[in-house]
């Protein structure tokens, strides 16, 4: 936490410190944990010891370079509307929002958790019972001091149903599931999900506790999230429209938006920001399309300072451009070719097998990526999350997918249609390549590429689709959106009860390796299912005018500009 002396230590982390001594978890592990636990960088790292690792990337910065005040900021990205943040889906939308609105939790560059709005947090010994400590002194862009009545208010949003938000999902340990009186269609009682009364607690204005159904050891992550963006208090009654009423905690206020075109957050001038110093005047988002040619023409003749992603048929053009700098951030981003287990044919377990069984996934990262990342394992869990369970390699078996399909009733074969963005590019040629390795099954898949809005007004609802995810920094968090039994995000409609009963049971578990061994059957579950066959984990890459200072690849693709300076 951010005052260790005033806070007793979790007792969990004394075992945990144990078991690093003994080699039997990683240094990075121990520090995420620490981390949500509310421990403070300096106790944990005291905790953990001196590290043996080199150091890696180059500084940032010349060494000694005072940093600059002043200028102007440009990125290339996508600008979309961004009214409730409750409800966000793209991480265009929140990158322009988190300059003006603040989570209570920050995942930073290292992927671990750190106090943002919230300057402290604790748990008691069974993880049922949080307690944050909200940072005094923050003012909103209006003038009104923030507190625990905001926070009070955002969770009284997320938790409500009519809202539409993931955090329905994120946050399912302060839900509860009641009967509404009525009936479906096969006369079953209809349920319904939302906040449970008394959940969240405000105990005064600047601290507000969280009372848990169960433990849950996500709960700062889950803070993180770009869903989790505090708005004020007043949100509601100003229209609920973040663009006409843009109040905010953070260093820049918005001066204008043009979706499709263009948006400029200036530098607060009511008061200072309460992270300290702020570098830059002015950020501006320019809206370049989806032509990769008009935003390397940008980058190249100056017209923009740096970009949201680059495309992975970019890499080696920007590597070999003078003054630009390619930045690289390994992610839990993943793709899938996700089927509805409640539509037709893809009710039936043997054709969705059949379709996992026609893929080769080295050869399907290689098509689609050029190689960069690491091959899916259709289960949503990736390496680089602490808690990953290495589970047998999936291998491509025409002769099983040959039978499969004829015990399903198409031995004479299937087609199917799978719906696609048009952008990014690779997502195209992941189902290019999808639909070639079925080929020899007798699967015939069409591609239907679509625009980007378009696929995303109908991704939950499509038979077959190709959806991309981003980054979360702990795998329970991607279930729990995905795949938890009603959650929002669950565009499967994958439901089974003792999937959620293991996710449940995953989340009480504090020590990534002690917790590792309930996700490999949950990691199972998924792949025996085969309803996301996974084409990728992807690395991502950024590109920076060497005069852009102290800014990194991040892998969420968030942009933390509050310290970023122009040379």
């Amino acid at each position: 936490m951010a005052d260790h002396a005033r806070t007793p230590v979790h007792p969990a982390l004394r075992e945990l410190q144990d078991r690093l001594r003994h080699g039997l978890i990683g240094r990075r592990d121990f520090l995420a944990a620490a981390s949500r636990l509310g421990l403070g960088a300096a106790a944990a790292l005291a905790m953990a010891g001196p590290s043996s690792r080199k150091a890696g990337a180059a500084p940032a910065a010349p060494a000694g370079e005072a940093p600059k005040f002043g200028g102007t900021l440009r990125c290339s990205m996508n600008v979309k509307e961004i009214a409730d943040p409750a409800t966000y889906d793209w991480s265009e939308k929140s990158n322009v929002a988190r300059h003006m609105i603040e989570p209570l939790v920050r995942i930073n560059d290292d992927n671990v958790a750190e106090p943002h709005l919230a300057e402290s947090w604790e748990a008691s010994d069974d993880l049922k019972t949080w307690t944050f400590r909200l940072r005094q002194g923050v003012r909103w862009s209006n003038g009104d001091a923030f507190g625990a009545d905001d926070v009070l208010f955002n969770f009284a949003r997320w938790l409500d149903p009519a809202t539409g938000s993931a955090n329905l999902s994120r946050f399912s340990a302060l839900t509860a599931t009641v009967e509404t009186g009525k009936t479906d269609a096969a006369g079953k009682p209809v349920l319904s999900t939302s906040g449970r009364p008394g959940a969240v607690e405000k105990i005064d204005e600047h601290t507000v506790r969280f009372h848990l159904n169960q433990p849950d050891v996500t709960l700062p992550e889950s803070m993180a999230d770009y869903t989790a963006l505090i708005v004020h208090r007043g949100f509601a009654e100003a229209g609920g429209d973040l663009a006409k009423a843009p109040v905010g905690t953070g260093a820049f206020v918005l001066e204008r938006i043009a979706v499709g075109e263009q948006a400029v957050l200036k530098k607060r001038t009511d008061a200072p920001w309460w992270g300290g110093d702020v570098y830059l005047d002015r950020i501006v988002y320019i809206d370049h399309g989806d032509d990769a040619a008009a935003q390397i023409a940008a980058l190249v003749s100056d017209q923009a300072d740096t970009n949201l992603r680059t495309a992975v048929e970019q890499v080696e053009t920007f590597r070999a451009i003078p003054k630009l700098r390619l930045l690289e951030a390994a992610t839990a981003s993943t793709a899938v070719a996700r089927m509805k287990v409640t539509a037709e044919p893809f009710t039936d377990i043997r054709v969705r097998r059949a379709i996992q069984a026609c893929i080769d996934h080295d050869r399907w990262l290689e098509l689609t990526y050029r190689g960069f990342g690491l091959p899916g394992e259709d289960h949503h869990v990736c390496p680089i999350h602490p808690e990953y369970a290495e589970l047998p390699r999936l291998r491509q078996d025409y002769p099983l997918a040959k039978t499969l399909l004829a015990e399903a009733g198409h031995a004479g074969g299937l087609r199917l249609s799978i719906d696609c963005s048009a952008t990014p590019t690779f997502e195209q040629n992941a189902c290019k390549a999808l639909a070639e390795m079925c080929k020899p099954a007798g699967i015939a898949i069409a591609i239907n590429v679509l625009p980007g809005g378009t696929y995303w007004d109908r991704w939950l609802t499509t038979p077959f689709g190709f959806t991309s995810w981003a980054h979360r920094p702990l795998g329970i968090q991607s279930l729990n959106l995905a795949y938890r039994s009603g959650a929002p995000w669950n565009e499967t409609s994958f439901s089974n009860p003792e999937f959620d009963r293991l996710l449940d049971e995953a989340g009480t578990i504090l020590d990534p390796a002690e917790r590792r061994p309930v996700m490999a059957k949950l990691q199972a579950m998924l792949q025996g299912e085969a309803i996301i066959p996974q084409a990728l984990w992807r690395s991502i890459f950024v590109v920076a005018h060497e005069r852009v200072r102290n800014m990194r690849a991040h892998p969420a693709e968030e942009h933390h500009y509050n310290k970023v300076w122009l040379a």
